[in-house]
């Protein structure tokens, strides 16, 4: 009993430990380009895949239609682009995190003219404008995005999914980073992390080539142009030691070169020129194509096809048809012309990436490849441009360039969310853009004056790695402010500064430094120390500001170092003070100022010669308990008695004298403590939304959620309302529906449904989606009997036929039973009457069943049941089977008769006996353990990504990666959440 007990308790804590399994485990990934997105989902069973969409595909288009009481995404908003483009908003990257003021916005302006942009009077953003009632953020719109894509995610995962890592572009500031998750905090997804789409194109390749990362550094350039942007990034690979993980493979972004508008849209736009060009040249009318929104959109769609074709042919036949008053367009365009038109853009591809080699402070021959990454980098003349600029023999192409961000952010949402183990890999983030911290501080000079100075200091420089924590120290004893500001950005053009937005960031404001100073006068002033934090999405956040102070406290003795030494008294002969060679108890360690530190270094060695001294003089007056040898008289012993008496007042002294230096010489110990100051934070580049604002953004978003549903149910009903008229209509008029229904209920019948049809040609394709329910269930109400009668019809053969072959397998087991000898029958007697008389009842309820449904007419309720027939061979089935398991079932072996003088093998076979009793009912684990002579254990390998214990093990073994396994990657600590702000 006690081994049984002993491996059940384990199972028993395992399965206490088990995930519910109606818990959401699955989380995703968004790839979020300027034009197109890819979501990428892990969850048990799937280790990591892209979600398609509801047309199938891979990738879906950033668009947002919104028209009227009409809301669509994707494709289907791209499609209404071309005929009412004013309704539809698209690359929204641009937007995010700027001013109405902005160069950018002018530029969006001038793309897409049909947008009416307005100010956003609160904030400053920007706002599209339709209507006074319609006015959307670039955020907001984002938000509905990102809401779509969670959906489509959840219906590729077939669960909920909230958790999400999201790519942005590496040259995102600190307000473009702030403009996204506030999206994504609308469209309620939970954001994991904000991973830098070079950094997750960068995992991606590390992940599957994790067995050639060694210790030697490996520097690979990734080159990702996109549709509205190019970056270039250096990225180091190799294995590093930790201490929790040991050796481990870790990626550092060591450089990174961008250019904000050399992208693939850029040359799609020079196409729609020339086209529009052409057509104008071609005089078909006399209205310019250029002032038309609606011409210039399509324009737009056939100039994107033809970039791509361009890409693999040399000419192409542009054809638009109706494209100015029901006048087609025909032109041949030819790459040589294509390479012309975009001929400015071509000589800008080598610029990202000297930028990138001179962050790195690198030259290209440490480059070991430069990798394509980008749906742009097809273009036959950027790879011709960049091969020649970087002087390698090729070009690497051997990742997939839509899809290796999606598909590393979603490793990292794996890594980043409990419920799934994935092997470690090490990220290293850079900053881009240094960040600074400035105040000013009076200052006296030589001559007495004091003056105000001016004070910078560098929190984050360039390429600095984050996730990474700063402590600044001011010294000041008032109130004062100090302002967090982007550093020198000289590394950006003109162009990419005028877009960049306000330098800088926040304006801190500290109250109560000086009533703190004041409070704690006699404790030493340490200053004011301000804790900032980039976390890893690179959004930095103010976590604390307090004053801190140091304080002198004499080290008293611990209560484990008293219990000791009382112990040792007790044990020892009886000295209070501890042995010389007894190790004391560790105190936990407190935060010292290096000062006194060393204060404490000088002070040891004195306080090490002291203790040898006391302790000699200690022992000398303690009481001795062995026999003293001499002394045999009562004179003697009295005589000491005396000169005891006699030497008492002066020992009284000493031990005085002692114990006041004894507490002169008592260590002392240094140590801090803090108190908040009260803080401001001003926001100076984009103000975070009021509360107000932040709500009525959500409702608008949960309205238009909650309408699209409602119109998704009413859509559901109406067709499903269709569907029986059309279905019933026809069916009545089949011979297996008439032979079943009277001619009044046919009647009957078919006028309700020409009714209904008559009210939906009127008024049901604008009923509610209450009135179409209620006309659906009138009509399957009327027809139920109907359709009773026939499906039962249809399932009398078939389990008629199934009772029948069961009633003569079961009469022939039963006569093979009892032809068996008594004597080596398996089966009593009780057992094979039961079965006969539940063969015999079966018989005869079928035979009396069918011959009573004949007489009866088919258009009655009909008194044969399939669910009556059903569970009369389900009682066969039982009883028999009952009797099958009886007959396979081994005997158990009878015992042999034991000798009567040996009880200590009867001993020892009750207790083997008891023992095979008890190893029967234990659940045995299913991997091989070690057992008593030493064999060895039997592990398996589990794939990069572990699904979580208590999923559904069938799913999981249906996709199996071929990888090792890999411990759990060490989490990050806990980021405060008790920021003083909102993110600087």
């Amino acid at each position: 009993m006690r081994r049984k007990l002993t491996l059940w308790a384990p199972l028993c804590l395992i399965l206490a430990l088990l995930p519910s399994q109606t818990a959401s485990v699955a989380v995703m990934s968004v790839d979020l380009g300027s034009e197109w997105m890819k979501v990428a989902i892990v969850k048990p069973g799937v280790p990591m895949e892209i979600a398609l969409n509801k047309e199938s595909r891979r990738k879906t288009p950033i668009a947002v239609c919104l028209k009227e009481n009409e809301r669509l995404f994707g494709d289907s908003a791209l499609g209404v682009s071309v005929k009412t483009p004013k309704f539809v908003y698209r690359h929204l990257q641009s937007l995010l995190g700027k001013m109405h003021d902005n160069p950018q916005v002018a530029v969006y302006q001038k793309r897409f003219p049909e947008h009416h942009l307005v100010t956003d009077e609160s904030r400053g953003t920007v706002l599209f404008s339709n209507s006074q009632e319609m006015q959307y953020s670039p955020e907001e719109l984002l938000g509905m995005v990102l809401n779509y894509s969670r959906g489509l995610a959840q219906d590729f995962a077939e669960q909920p999914i909230k958790d999400a890592v999201i790519t942005v572009p590496a040259f995102f500031n600190q307000a473009e980073r702030r403009a996204v998750l506030q999206a994504a905090q609308m469209a309620g997804v939970k954001v994991l992390q904000l991973i830098n789409d070079n950094t997750a194109v960068a995992l991606n390749y590390g992940v599957f080539r994790r067995k050639d990362i060694n210790s030697t550094a490996q520097n690979i350039m990734f080159y990702d142009m996109g549709s509205g942007s190019t970056t270039a990034t250096i990225v180091t690979y190799q294995t590093v030691k930790t201490e929790e993980l040991g050796s481990q493979p870790q990626l550092q972004i060591r450089g990174v070169g961008f250019d904000r508008s050399l992208g693939g849209f850029e040359m799609e736009l020079r196409l729609q020129n020339h086209l529009a060009k052409l057509f104008n040249e071609q005089k078909k009318t006399k209205k310019d194509v250029r002032e038309n929104h609606r011409a210039m959109a399509k324009l737009l769609k056939e100039a994107q096809r033809l970039k791509t074709v361009l890409s693999a042919n040399a000419e192409f036949m542009a054809e638009v048809e109706g494209l100015l008053d029901d006048m087609d367009f025909k032109a041949k365009v030819t790459r040589v012309e294509f390479e012309t038109l975009c001929s400015d853009l071509f000589e800008r591809v080598p610029g990202p990436v000297q930028e990138a080699l001179g962050s790195a402070e690198m030259s290209l021959d440490e480059i070991e490849q430069v990798i394509l990454v980008g749906g742009s980098t097809r273009v036959p003349k950027v790879q011709e441009v960049l091969l020649k600029a970087v002087g390698k023999e090729e070009l690497g192409k051997n990742l997939n360039a839509d899809e290796a961000a999606a598909m590393g952010a979603v490793y990292q949402a794996a890594a980043l969310s409990k419920a799934f183990k994935v092997q470690p890999f090490l990220v290293r983030e850079a900053t881009v853009f240094p960040i600074q911290v400035e105040f000013t501080r009076e200052v006296e000079e030589e001559d007495g004056s004091r003056i105000l100075k001016h004070n910078k200091h560098i929190l984050f420089q360039r390429m600095a790695t984050y996730p990474q924590s700063k402590v600044i120290t001011f010294n000041h004893t008032d109130d004062f402010a100090f302002y967090v500001n982007y550093g020198d950005l000289s590394f950006l053009g003109q162009e990419d500064l005028s877009v960049f937005g306000s330098l800088n960031l926040t304006t801190v404001q500290l109250s109560g430094v000086g009533s703190s100073f004041q409070k704690h006068t006699d404790a030493e002033y340490k200053g004011i120390k301000a804790s900032f934090n980039m976390d890893k999405s690179g959004v930095l956040l103010l976590d604390r500001v307090a004053s801190v102070f140091e304080t002198i406290v004499e080290e008293e003795e611990s209560t484990l170092t008293k219990l000791g030494n009382t112990i040792s008294s007790l044990f020892g002969g009886g000295s209070s003070e501890p042995n010389a060679n007894v190790t004391e108890p560790v105190q936990d360690e407190e935060k010292v100022h290096p000062e006194s530190v060393k204060e404490q270094e000088e002070a040891a060695p004195q306080e090490e010669k002291q203790e040898p001294g006391e302790k000699q003089q200690q022992e000398e007056v303690a009481p001795t308990h062995e026999k003293t040898e001499g002394v045999d008289s009562k004179a003697d012993l009295q005589d000491e008695k005396e000169g005891a008496i006699s030497g008492e007042e002066e020992k009284t002294t000493e031990e005085a004298a002692k114990t006041e230096a004894k507490k002169k010489a008592k260590p002392q110990k240094k140590t801090e403590f803090s108190e908040d100051v009260t803080v401001e934070l001003q926001m100076n580049d984009i103000l975070k939304p009021n509360f107000e604002a932040i709500t009525s953004s959500n409702k608008k978003l949960q309205d238009l959620t909650d309408r699209d549903l409602e119109k998704q149910e009413r859509e559901k009903t109406l067709n499903s309302l269709e569907e029986f008229l059309f279905d019933t209509q026809d069916k009545i008029y089949q011979e297996e529906y008439q032979a079943v229904v009277l001619e009044e209920e046919k009647e009957t019948i078919l006028a309700r449904l020409s009714k209904v049809s008559t009210w939906m040609d009127e008024d049901g394709y604008s009923a509610s989606t209450k009135e179409l329910r209620e006309k659906l269930q009138d009509l399957r109400k009327l027809c139920k009997d109907m359709f009773f009668r026939v499906k039962e019809r249809r399932k009398w053969p078939g389990h008629l036929a199934t009772l029948e072959s069961m009633l003569n397998s079961s009469s022939f087991f039963l006569r093979s039973s009892k032809l068996v000898p008594e004597d080596d029958r398996i089966f009593t007697d009780v057992e094979l009457k039961r079965l006969e008389k539940v063969i015999n009842e079966t018989t005869t309820w079928k035979t009396n069943t069918v011959a009573e449904q004949e007489k009866r007419s088919p258009t009655e309720r009909p008194v044969l049941l399939s669910k009556d027939i059903e569970s009369k061979w389900a009682l066969l089935d039982s009883e028999v089977n009952y009797l099958l398991n009886k007959a396979t079932k081994p005997k158990a072996a009878k015992p042999k008769a034991a000798k009567p003088n040996n009880s200590t093998t009867s001993e020892s076979s009750s207790s083997k006996a008891n023992s095979s009793k008890i190893e029967e009912k234990v659940i045995l684990p299913k991997e091989e353990t070690k057992d008593e002579e030493g064999t060895e254990e039997v592990q398996q390998e589990e794939p990069p990504i572990k699904e979580p214990t208590g999923q559904n093990t069938d799913s999981s073994r249906q996709s199996q990666p071929t990888d090792k396994t890999a411990s759990t990657e060490p989490t990050e600590k806990n980021q405060s959440e008790n920021h003083i702000g909102d993110e600087l």
